[in-house]
């Protein structure tokens, strides 16, 4: 597909973004950017979510990874919904009851400012490189299908997404992102779709025989009851709940949209909501992934195997859109590319911007000529961190989406320990010792991991969370207040 296209697409798709912004940015106030002024309808918020949590990862990722993974994704997924009603409701009443805007300030409420800066910290630093990679595995995307014909070099392109991000995003922030997201989820889900009715076609399948050649092929293989296995069921289950917990629940990004809706009643029907689109669109993806092997087998297309595997499956999804399903596969998935792009970044700096100002700069207490100055700043220098991330990252091989689950494992479990620790004992520790093990305890998860993998040949997988966030647990009620 022409290059050209390509690029009036995205322009086009970015003028109805900003179009969008302008409309969300009247009768703003200075809480605007933060809190969307908790007016957000519960609906709007639950469908846009789907295309935050998924992003450019699920959209290319998930489909790849089938062939070496099979549909063993779905075993984390189904840990995911248990875990999204773990947030429903405990964590929500929590959030609405303390009237919160960062969510971290849960933990100096019940531990102590060391605990609150430290809860915060781990946020930020994983955050930002969650953000920046799944930004980099869209800029590559697009950077292939557009900016290489107009010999645009790949650090370049990235700054014009995040320029382009910043633009919208800077006026009203989240309560811009909420309507933005809505219109992204939907032209992700939408190059999904595309795709599958054009790969049912061409293999001449009704929609019957589509559903059968789906579920009767080699790769439909669901349940993994190998223990040694990192994808094992009971680690896949286990992690899934506690990774939604994590990275949805303890999230300033998932959860500041959700702190968007008029009251706690509406933000529980939204997590319910999005809890179950989530897992059929994951499904929809893992049964694309099935269909994009099915269609290069067919039609001969060679794909790149090491040591009987396939390598750089992110690759399948962009390749046969692009190069073989004709032009309006490739519009629709350029569309989805974009949306992904754009949808998982813009939330993610807004709410490192709001964790940032309120957690450690104390932005309540500024007028409001500070606070906009301060916001302007913080939302500069996190775009500039997530640029550094990509492109030392640049260079990277494989599917984006498992090392995304591997560091949420080490930098979410000190925080996943902490909320634990507090919602369910009335243990008081020493404060000024929450760093020192937070820092420690993903160092000795990660030495762990490699020992049982080594010596015993067993695969933690993504269960490194629960590890980590138990040895978080077990340290700081070693060092409670004696009096406790």
């Amino acid at each position: 597909m022409n290059s050209t296209i390509i690029l009036l697409i995205i322009v086009s798709y970015f003028g109805v973004l900003m179009l969008i912004s302008h409309f969300t940015s009247k009768n703003t106030s200075d809480d605007s950017f933060y809190t969307g002024d908790r007016k957000s309808p519960w609906q709007v918020v639950a469908f846009g979510m789907i295309g935050a949590v998924m992003s450019g990862v699920t959209f290319v990722s998930i489909p790849g990874m089938v062939s070496n993974n099979y549909f063993y994704y779905l075993q984390f997924v189904f840990g995911n919904v248990v875990g999204y009603v773990f947030i429903t409701y405990v964590l929500i009443p929590i959030y609405y009851n303390l009237k919160l805007v960062s969510i971290y300030s849960y933990l100096e409420t019940r531990f102590g400012p060391k605990a609150y800066k430290t809860g915060s910290l781990f946020f930020l630093i994983s955050q930002s490189f969650g953000a920046a990679l799944r930004l980099l595995l869209a800029a590559k995307i697009l950077q292939y299908a557009v900016f290489d014909a107009f010999n645009v070099p790949f650090y370049l392109t990235v700054i014009i997404i995040l320029v382009l991000i910043w633009m919208y995003t800077n006026k009203s922030g989240i309560k811009t992102i909420v309507w933005t997201d809505t219109l992204q989820t939907f032209f992700l889900l939408m190059a999904a779709i595309v795709s599958i009715f054009i790969i049912k076609n061409s293999l001449n399948l009704s929609f019957s025989e589509t559903i059968t050649s789906v579920t009767d092929h080699k790769y439909f293989k669901v349940f993994n009851w190998d223990f040694n296995s990192g994808s094992n069921f009971f680690k896949q289950f286990i992690s899934g709940i506690l990774i939604a917990v994590a990275m949805v629940g303890l999230d300033q990004n998932m959860m500041q949209k959700t702190l968007t809706c008029k009251n706690q009643k509406e933000a529980q029907r939204n997590i319910l909501t999005f809890s179950l689109f989530l897992a059929l669109a994951q499904f929809l993806f893992l049964g694309l992934g099935v269909m994009l092997y099915l269609y290069a087998e067919k039609f001969g297309i060679q794909l790149e195997i090491e040591n009987g595997k396939f390598i750089n499956t992110d690759n399948l999804f962009p390749m046969l859109s692009l190069g073989s399903f004709g032009t309006v596969a490739a519009i629709s998935f350029i569309l989805g590319i974009t949306a992904a792009s754009f949808s998982s970044v813009d939330s993610s700096l807004t709410a490192l911007t709001t964790s940032f100002t309120h957690d450690f700069l104390d932005i309540n207490h500024k007028n409001s000529k500070e606070k906009k100055r301060l916001k302007n700043y913080v939302l500069f220098g996190f775009s500039v961190v997530i640029f550094i991330i990509i492109m030392l990252f640049s260079e990277s091989k494989g599917d984006v989406i498992t090392t995304i689950f591997k560091v949420a494992g080490y930098t979410y479990g000190p925080l996943l320990g902490l909320y634990l620790l507090g919602i369910f004992t009335k243990v008081k520790i020493k404060d000024a010792a929450v760093p020192y093990i937070c820092v420690l305890m993903p160092l000795l998860t990660y030495y762990l991991n490699y020992i049982v993998k080594d010596k015993f040949s067993f695969d933690l997988g993504f269960m490194n969370i629960l590890l980590n966030a138990c040895l978080t647990i077990l340290c700081l009620i070693l060092i409670r207040e004696k009096n406790d």
